[in-house]
């Protein structure tokens, strides 16, 4: 998942950041960035965990991608405690649910899904909230005509079209020689054939 597109959902979808929306790559190197006067969020990419194969002859897993919107709150003066602050975070909260949740940042992904919040920073000058969310895709294409996702879809990709099948049937029973094998299949080759496949 790309950050831009979520920063540019935010400033559309949030206006009480009035624009004031950007990516980072973590929360430290944000932190000691320019500093704004008023309300801002910060969109960052936190993790991605990744399930098990669900298939057995091919390698499909299901990925959950998680992002966090950090939100800075500018303290008013003689606000050492951040009540006032505290008291815009839940509207802020439902602000960003009502842009994020249920949206799909792309057509690959899932519907994102509300995480939670945490406080990171409380001091003089600001609080900060942490507002996660999470979104969900599969690696592992859906359609042959998607572009490969793995090296085995790539590997598979290189392969020549398939185009006869050549069959060779020894029967179990009743045809099975008692002479070479007490049951079937008694290694003979009973009916050979070749099927052409329409491409």
């Amino acid at each position: 998942m790309q950050v831009t597109p979520l920063v540019r959902h935010l400033r559309e979808r949030c206006p009480s950041f009035g624009g004031r929306v950007a990516g980072g790559i973590d929360w430290e190197s944000i932190e000691s960035s320019a500093k704004l006067e008023s309300l801002r969020a910060h969109v960052v990419l936190t993790d991605e965990d990744a399930d098990a194969s669900f298939t057995e002859n091919l390698v499909m897993q299901n990925v959950d991608e998680q992002f966090d919107v950090c939100v800075e709150f500018p303290q008013s003066a003689g606000d050492e405690r951040g009540q006032a602050a505290g008291d815009q975070v839940d509207a802020i909260r439902r602000e960003l649910c009502r842009a994020l949740v249920g949206w799909r940042p792309g057509q690959e992904f899932d519907p994102i899904q509300y995480g939670g919040r945490e406080l990171l920073v409380n001091n003089r000058a600001k609080a900060v909230y942490r507002f996660s969310f999470v979104t969900g895709y599969q690696l592992g294409r859906n359609r042959a005509s998607d572009p490969a996702e793995t090296w085995q879809e790539l590997e598979q990709d290189g392969l020549p079209p398939l185009e006869r099948l050549n069959i060779d049937v020894d029967f179990i029973d009743p045809l099975v020689d008692r002479n070479l094998s007490p049951t079937g299949p008694d290694g003979r080759i009973e009916i050979k054939t070749t099927e052409e496949l329409q491409t």
